[in-house]
């Protein structure tokens, strides 16, 4: 009876809350974070940083004003992501990111103390700790209930792909911490592989190069928009040329490198191997049946990382598998946690089962 009455509770007070709150999904990554809201889309889309003051603990900036303050500040402030690789690595400073972004979605409405569910991705294999470091971060954050979805199996419902059917389905989501492999049937994953090499350590690949073969200390930042602007997976029809400027770890001095797309292939070429030797077990892995479906469908790449010119024509060649690229990669998990939001009953079996959703019951 008691328990009747605790469900009642909790479902009257839901009712309440819902009918002021606004219903999210989130694809809180390492690089970026995608905010979807139910009936309206995807409405949020800033870096995963946040600029704090170690002096006084006073959160200065978050997303896109924060992304602007690294590698600029002075030593009192820190710009700082709160996720490394995938993960949440510290917890308040998460839950502040987390009630920015949702007291932001709510900004336009009269709601003074938003309390939305939330449907959070997060990579395949990771921890209970890891799981319930999530959790309690997005339910101290405002939400009132939260839930997880593993990124592939969201990116894999925000391709449209059948993922409750009796069919093979293969995601590859190369994100900015992690990497994600897996083979989908019957709202669950059959076959997984979580790689700590993504987007991030690409960037920290270009560093080294350019330490090693020009003795060049470049940022972070310049990294990543050599990998953007010509880096590839393999030989292109157009060679592509760029200004790299530094500091001589020589002199001490200034130093400006022109660059081709061959020096940022080579740089890139060590983790594409791994990437790849990783797709190559998990399909050793995949039981026949599916391999069959998977073959006919195609791998379908997501996230960022598979953005690298030629990568799919790469992991073809590796797999002898069809290789194909998802619509708007970046924001394909975050439209699959909005799927999920859009009839979270019919869904239910894809999210992720963990301590909080078990405690309700």
């Amino acid at each position: 009876m008691l328990k009747r009455l605790k469900k009642l509770s909790k479902k009257l007070t839901g009712n309440i809350f819902g009918n002021f709150s606004k219903d999210i999904g989130i694809d809180l990554g390492t690089a970026n974070t995608l905010v979807y809201v139910k009936g309206r889309g995807i409405v949020i889309n800033e870096p995963s940083v946040v600029a704090i003051n170690k002096k006084t603990g006073q959160v200065l900036a978050i997303g896109k004003e924060a992304k602007r303050m690294v590698g600029k500040t002075p030593g009192h402030i820190v710009a700082t992501r709160p996720l490394v690789d995938g993960v949440v690595s510290d917890f308040e400073v998460t839950e502040q990111m987390l009630k920015y972004f949702i007291d932001k979605v709510h900004s336009g409405s009269f709601t003074l103390f938003p309390r939305p569910r939330v449907v959070v991705g997060i990579p395949s294999e990771v921890t209970e700790v890891e799981k319930r470091a999530v959790i309690d971060a997005t339910l101290s954050a405002g939400a009132r209930e939260a839930y997880l979805i593993d990124e592939p199996m969201a990116a894999a419902i925000g391709a449209r792909l059948p993922v409750q059917d009796a069919s093979g389905n293969m995601v590859v989501d190369i994100g900015g911490g992690t990497t994600d492999i897996a083979v989908i049937s019957l709202g669950g994953i059959v076959v997984s592989r979580n790689l700590r090499i993504a987007g991030d350590e690409m960037n920290e690949d270009i560093i080294r190069y350019m330490r090693d073969e020009f003795n060049l200390l470049i940022g972070e930042k310049t990294a990543e928009d050599a990998k953007i602007a010509i880096g590839s997976a393999c030989p292109q029809k157009e060679k592509k040329h760029m200004q790299v400027r530094g500091r001589d770890l020589v002199t001490g001095l200034p130093k400006e490198v022109d660059i081709t797309d061959e020096h940022v292939r080579e740089a890139l070429s060590r983790s594409i191997r791994i990437i790849i030797n990783n797709i190559k077990t998990a399909v050793e892995e995949t039981p026949p049946e599916l391999l069959s479906d998977i073959m006919q469908r195609g791998i379908i790449l997501a996230g960022g990382g598979s953005l690298i010119r030629g990568l799919d024509v790469v992991i073809a060649n590796h797999t002898e598998i069809p290789v194909r690229m998802m619509e708007d990669p970046l924001t394909a998990v975050v439209r699959g946690t909005g799927i999920v939001l859009e009839d979270i009953e019919a869904l239910r079996e894809v999210l992720v089962e963990n301590q909080h959703e078990k405690s309700l019951r």
